[in-house]
């Protein structure tokens, strides 16, 4: 007897059907309700489907820094970062990506589906200079589903509750990663005292 669900039967059977507001939540297009979601979010992690499977990768910035173009489009910039590209080069070859927006403070958060092409238009690029800077490019999602996520994950994981001042670090830092990974090979101690820095210097 095996216990895993393979059909979309049995996990109907399982789950049930989603109630009337789980339904009428979802359009095809950006309802003002939900541009003043994007509004609000300085986080988003893009999803995109890629040769190697798929990928969610984090963007983040000052809030509403995705700008609603129309009710069927958003635009992201991409900002500076490690040169993987791994957002950028699964698009290139599956134009498919999704968006969740979060919002501190807020349980809700926003999903949203669609297709994405990347643009160096200088006209673009030109509405995400920060400090004189353009982002590398510009990711234009054309939307074809939107909805909001109720609040339940973001309660039950109090992912805005405050954290004690004096609570010490629980995880590793990147230098620990990288050294452990690499069999102390890779210098983490260095790594970790001067990404402060560096970070700072390259946010832009």
């Amino acid at each position: 007897m095996t216990h895993a669900i393979e059909t979309t039967e049995q996990l109907e059977a399982l789950f049930g059907q989603p109630g009337e507001a789980s339904l009428k939540k979802e359009v095809q297009y950006l309802h003002p309700a939900y541009q003043a979601l994007i509004a609000a979010s300085p986080f988003a992690v893009l999803a995109t489907c890629g040769p190697g499977g798929l990928d969610a990768s984090p963007r983040g910035d000052a809030p509403g820094f995705v700008i609603v173009q129309d009710e069927k489009t958003l635009l992201l910039p991409e900002r500076r970062g490690n040169n993987r590209i791994d957002s950028l080069r699964n698009i290139v070859g599956d134009s498919r990506v999704a968006l969740l927006f979060l919002i501190p403070g807020v349980g809700e958060t926003l999903r949203v589906n669609g297709n994405a092409r990347i643009t160096v238009a200088p006209e673009l690029m030109a509405r995400f200079a920060v400090e004189g800077k353009l982002p590398q490019c510009v990711i234009e999602v054309r939307v074809e589903t939107v909805f909001f996520q109720c609040a339940r994950a973001i309660q039950r994981s109090k992912l805005w509750a405050p954290l004690p001042a004096d609570q010490p670090r629980e995880v590793p830092t990147p230098g620990a990663i990288l050294s452990a990974l690499t069999d102390a090979a890779f210098d983490g101690a260095t790594y970790d005292r001067e990404l402060p820095a560096r970070q700072r210097a390259t946010l832009y």
